[in-house]
């Protein structure tokens, strides 16, 4: 759990620290999945939001805070709840394992995205089992079964 900072503690983050808060950069990277799962590139979300890309590019880095009222306008334009931009957020500082840290860049890559839109895009649910016991085939006969 985030510990409150007593009076006078320097800042680890945010506003002044050049370092982002944490939390800002999950709603941010919650931003860019969601937004690559749409095939959707920042300068198409900026225009939906009225905003420039460089700005969209700060928000996804957490170097900006998004507001309340922006959040709730993101989460219309990328149809999902505002519970979304928060899902899976741990805020215990307890570092992550490598295997932990490896797994989540990897569910975040554009490549893993990419790979999940397209297969929400096969309408035939019997096709789409298919292909995932022949991803889950490959994976193993390759030695990568998890």
């Amino acid at each position: 759990m985030k510990q409150p900072k007593a009076a006078g503690d320097t800042p680890r983050y945010g506003r002044g620290t050049g370092v982002p808060d944490p939390i800002d950069v999950h709603v941010g990277k919650r931003i860019r999945m969601r937004r690559l799962f749409f095939g959707m590139n920042q300068e198409a979300l900026a225009n939906a939001l009225g905003l420039t890309f460089q700005q969209v590019q700060k928000y996804e880095g957490g170097a900006n805070r998004v507001s309340a009222s922006r959040l709730w306008e993101l989460s219309k334009i990328l149809g999902v709840s505002i519970e979304f931009f928060f899902s899976g957020l741990q805020l215990d500082d307890s570092p992550k394992s490598p295997e932990e840290q490896a797994s989540r860049e990897r569910m975040e890559s554009p490549e893993t995205i990419e790979l999940v839109r397209n297969y929400y895009r096969i309408a035939n649910s019997a096709v789409r089992q298919q292909f995932l016991e022949m991803v889950k085939s490959v994976s193993v006969s390759a030695g990568r079964a998890d």
